[in-house]
């Protein structure tokens, strides 16, 4: 069971409850949210995309509205794998 991350005091709505989620999974080790910005498009639901491997594992943007957060997760995972199961929980 991996381990959430609580480093800011706002997150973007409903995010947190998704990461909880992904955080059950055996293989995630650590979900660490980070900076939110002010993005150009409108975006009416939360969405989760993978933007690049790091290092131990990837880098993900999670978008609502006007909003973007960084989010960063730790895994044994690969790029498909971590997609699906971020994909199931959205829907």
């Amino acid at each position: 069971m991996g381990r959430l991350v609580h480093t800011h005091s706002t997150y973007i709505d409903g995010l947190i409850s998704i990461l909880k989620s992904v955080a059950k999974d055996e293989e995630i080790k650590t979900i660490t949210p980070g900076v939110i910005a002010r993005v150009r498009g409108n975006s009416g639901k939360l969405k989760i995309k993978i933007t690049r491997k790091i290092k131990g594992g990837f880098k993900l943007i999670a978008r609502k509205g006007k909003s973007a957060q960084e989010v960063y997760i730790l895994t044994n995972y690969d790029n498909t794998e971590l997609e699906d199961k971020i994909n199931k929980l959205l829907t």
